[in-house]
């Protein structure tokens, strides 16, 4: 009995290695086809964390840029940033007129990660003018956020001229489509996009995005907008309800505008910024990939 066991023993061993060896063997041929599978869909990957990655793992339209710091209203300088080819500097060449963006800090101010955007949104094709309402005023206190923006509210005029005279100035360059000028803003500047679309009769914009901002729905208000918004925002947010934006989609609907408004479940608010504690990469790349898709259609 023994030495049967020992036999059998020794054969289930054989067999074993047997087995190992042609799954060893095979391996190599399964790991690209799941690679490819992942390429296939960069939000199954967990290397696609940020507006930049997911923005090179759908398009390979990047160009080299060059940005340049612009006075565009009073005493406020923004930084304006456009694909090399396009360049207005180039008396020797027509300039191609492109698209353009306005681009809204957060309440952090006009710092290093709206600029980074802006360089990601040149990289696409686009000009692009990050605004300044802070006067040169950047921090990562977040009282002294609360109070600038406060400040800005307080005294909403100021920055909407300082807005429109962004779009004025952006129309006003040898390399820019003055029809197709979009807005994008982040939380305090997502409702400022806003408050830019409601103020634009005069020089009507191509499309308005807002992630996570401040909404009206007052439809007298927002029967002014004639072209199509994008919002992005979280079911977790503690500053915007689900409410206050399904009540501005509803009178979005009322008045006509066309809209696309996304609420991603389990989020809170700022989840798009990589500094923030709400930060949630795959809803990032998804919002980002929905924002790239947006303005392609419309701007």
């Amino acid at each position: 009995m023994r030495k049967g066991n020992r036999i059998h023993g020794a054969s289930a061993l054989i067999l074993s290695i047997i087995i190992l060896s042609v799954l060893t063997f095979y391996t190599p041929a399964v790991e690209p086809a799941r690679a490819q599978e992942e390429d296939r869909n960069p939000l199954l990957s967990p290397a696609v964390t940020t507006i930049s990655s997911v923005t090179n793992s759908i398009s390979s339209a990047g160009q080299t840029i060059q940005n340049q710091t612009v006075s565009y209203y009073e005493n406020a300088s923004g930084y304006l940033v456009y694909p090399s080819s396009a360049s207005p500097n180039n008396a020797s060449v027509s300039p191609e007129k492109l698209p353009a963006i306005i681009m809204i800090h957060e309440n952090r101010g006009l710092n290093d990660n709206i600029k980074s955007t802006a360089d990601i949104l040149a990289k696409q094709g686009y000009v692009v003018l990050a605004v300044d309402l802070f006067q040169g005023q950047v921090t990562d206190n977040p009282d002294r956020a609360r109070e600038l923006s406060s400040a800005v509210r307080n005294n909403p005029s100021v920055a909407v001229e300082n807005m429109k005279s962004a779009v004025s100035y952006l129309s006003s360059l040898q390399n820019v489509n003055a029809s197709r000028i979009a807005s994008i803003g982040w939380c305090f500047g997502g409702g400022q996009s806003l408050q830019l679309a409601l103020n634009s009769e005069d020089h009507p914009l191509a499309a308005t995005i807002i992630y996570y901002g401040q909404v009206v729905n007052d439809t007298s208000e927002l029967s002014k907008i004639k072209w199509p918004v994008l919002g992005i925002f979280g079911d977790q947010d503690q500053a915007i309800s689900v409410d206050s934006v399904r009540a501005f989609e509803r009178a979005l609907n009322e008045t006509g505008v066309t809209n696309e408004i996304y609420m991603y479940p389990g989020v809170g608010h700022a989840f798009a910024n990589p500094s923030n504690d709400n930060y949630a990469p795959q809803e990032t790349a998804d919002a980002w990939k929905k924002t790239l898709a947006f303005l392609g259609k419309y701007v």
